[in-house]
């Protein structure tokens, strides 16, 4: 006992161990992601923030570009000062919020000032020498004459012949640039090549030195003495990837532990820099290292739960295989018992099918039955003709006729043309159709069934009205039970319209986005119940000697839709019942 309880603990030891190291590689981790996010960002803040300096010191450069076109600024160079130049310049002045607009000749000497101050030599300043070589001198400084920090843009004004003969110069006032974003975050501040902050959002950072050099040296040509200061001990660090932090105590403002960010900027003749506060990174990255324990230290603890869970279930697992075994035997018997219902119910299924097959076979036959009448008075007609064309034909080659016996031949052979075509109908009709789905032209279809009902046609004195399209009309389908659909519609017209003083069979075919549609409509009393047609033994037939199973019309319904396609009936307008079938075309190639 005392052993299993130690070799506990030290596994509780190594574990824990284990959780601090992956503690620590997530912190580890976490931070330096953070860093680079952080480092991303900020190079986008500080990118914006100088670029936010540029614009506001480009509207100075501008306006020393435009002063120096003007042609006033020309006239005070070449013949001395105009009277209200100065109202002039100071007006521009005001208007874009520059501390001064000054013109200056080729000597350095000022010829006119908004401020009215001329007293100032630019001979020697490099950015009067630069405008002088044609090029826009840029300078800044800490400005005696006008007690605060300027920026100077010297634009060169040009002589009519070419040459230059003078300068415009604007200042710019700096604190009123900085003014707009004092106090934003981050903190943003721009160095100078000594190493001065010029320019920052953070007013305790402004004209000091990082590394005191001025303050050693005395002066320089911007700063007076004694005005640069250096900044408060900084203790810089490289963080992995090599992330700059910065360890200072410069008050509140200013992160005690920032990451440090440099940008170049060489038009303004300046350093972008910026200081992000680094602690929202390391609370974060301990914040994912807490976590990270917690999660490891629960696993732990549900591991050790299932450990002892585990045991406990391996006990209850016999009992329960013991079970399993004795309900897998009644499984096996209950999945025996169900093969046998499914075997059967594939019997049944394919009993039904013959039966439906059957049952379409039994009303072809029932149809040829019904017609069987006049289909021997269609045939035994032509019998006899061709009997009586025969004898007569014997009778004229005897007198020597032969063409008037030829002729009569070819009555002979147009009968029996006529004879073969309605067998063939009706051989096509009898026999049993099977097979995949194929190419029908339904305006044959349509013929076929006339040819079988013609002598019922004129039995009854029925008159067709059948538009016959001049092109096919082809559906996906079978001929002979298409034949049979058309014939039970046709058929069924005809049985309506029985003892009807004038009866009319009307018959069309079209075709619409991408269907063919043909419509049987009969001049008879027309469906009392359409919504029942189609139901099996429902009958429609009143007349005496035309009782029907009512089956002639759910077979008909049955059919249609194995190709696919529907049918439905009802009462026209105009009197009477239309039926209307609706296939799918079929997709033909056409050569070229």
């Amino acid at each position: 006992m005392f052993a299993i309880l130690s070799r506990r603990v030290v596994l509780a030891l190594v574990y824990l161990i284990g959780v601090a190291g992956l503690s620590g590689s997530v912190f580890w981790v976490a931070e330096g992601r953070a860093l680079a996010r952080l480092e991303l960002a900020g190079q986008a803040d500080l990118a914006l923030a100088g670029d936010s300096l540029k614009n506001e010191l480009d509207k100075f450069r501008s306006l020393a570009v435009v002063v120096a076109a003007h042609p006033d600024v020309a006239a005070v160079l070449s013949d001395g000062a105009i009277k209200g130049q100065a109202d002039f310049l100071l007006e521009l002045a005001d208007k874009a919020g520059s501390l001064d607009i000054v013109v200056v000749g080729r000597d350095g000497k000022e010829r006119a000032s908004a401020s009215g101050d001329g007293g100032i030599d630019h001979a020697d300043s490099p950015y009067f020498l630069r405008a002088m070589h044609g090029a826009m001198g840029v300078y800044h400084l800490l400005s005696e004459r006008y007690d605060r920090r300027a920026f100077l843009f010297a634009a060169p004004v040009f002589a009519t012949d070419g040459p230059v003969q003078g300068a415009v110069i604007v200042a710019a006032d700096i604190e009123a640039v900085e003014a707009g974003w004092r106090g934003d975050r981050p903190a943003v501040f721009f160095t100078d090549e000594l190493d001065v902050i010029f320019v920052s959002n953070r007013t305790e950072l402004v004209l000091r030195s990082r590394t005191g050099a001025l303050r050693e040296a005395g002066q320089s040509a911007e700063y007076p003495a004694g005005i640069v200061s250096a900044m408060p001990q900084i203790q810089s660090e490289i963080l992995r990837d090599r992330h700059e932090i910065w360890r200072m105590d410069a008050g509140r403002y200013l992160p005690d532990r920032g990451l440090h960010l440099t940008r170049d900027m060489p038009v303004i003749g300046l350093t972008g820099e910026a200081l992000f506060d680094v602690a929202p990174v390391r609370q974060l990255a301990m914040l994912q290292a807490a976590v990270a324990g917690g999660l490891a230290l629960t696993f732990g603890a549900f591991l050790l739960w299932a450990t002892e869970r585990r045991r406990r279930l391996s006990e209850a697992n016999t009992l329960l295989e013991a079970r399993v075994s004795a309900r897998t035997a009644e499984l096996q018997d209950t999945n025996a018992m169900l093969r046998r219902e499914v075997s059967e119910r594939r019997t049944a299924q394919a009993r039904l099918q013959q039966a439906q097959a059957d049952l379409v076979e039994a009303g072809k036959l029932s149809a040829l039955g019904q017609m069987s009448a006049g289909i021997s008075h269609e045939l035994n007609q032509p019998l006899m003709a061709i009997r009586s064309f025969a004898e007569n034909a014997e009778a004229f080659l005897a007198k020597g006729k032969p063409e008037v016996a030829a002729k009569n031949l070819g009555r002979i052979s147009d009968l029996a043309h006529r004879m073969g075509r309605i067998i063939k109908n009706l051989r096509a009709f009898a026999r049993q159709e099977t097979g995949a789905l194929r190419d029908v032209d339904m305006v044959t279809v349509v013929d076929g069934v006339l040819d079988m009902v013609a002598p019922r046609l004129r039995e009854q004195d029925v008159a067709l009205h059948w538009k016959r399209p001049a092109a096919p009309a082809v559906v996906r389908g079978g001929d002979v039970r298409l034949q049979q659909v058309v014939l039970n519609l046709v058929v069924n017209a005809l049985d309506a319209m029985d003892g009807t003083a004038k009866g009319a069979l009307h018959i069309e075919l079209g075709a619409a986005d991408g269907r063919v549609m043909l419509s049987v409509r009969d001049a008879g009393p027309g469906l009392k119940e359409p919504e029942k047609v189609f139901e099996p033994f429902y009958s429609t037939k009143q007349l005496p000697n035309k009782e029907g199973l009512g089956l002639g019309l759910s077979i008909s319904y049955g059919l249609v839709q194995s190709f696919g396609g529907e049918i439905k009936g009802r009462n026209h307008p105009d009197g009477g019942a239309v039926f209307t079938v609706t296939l799918d075309a079929a997709a033909r190639q056409v050569a070229a």
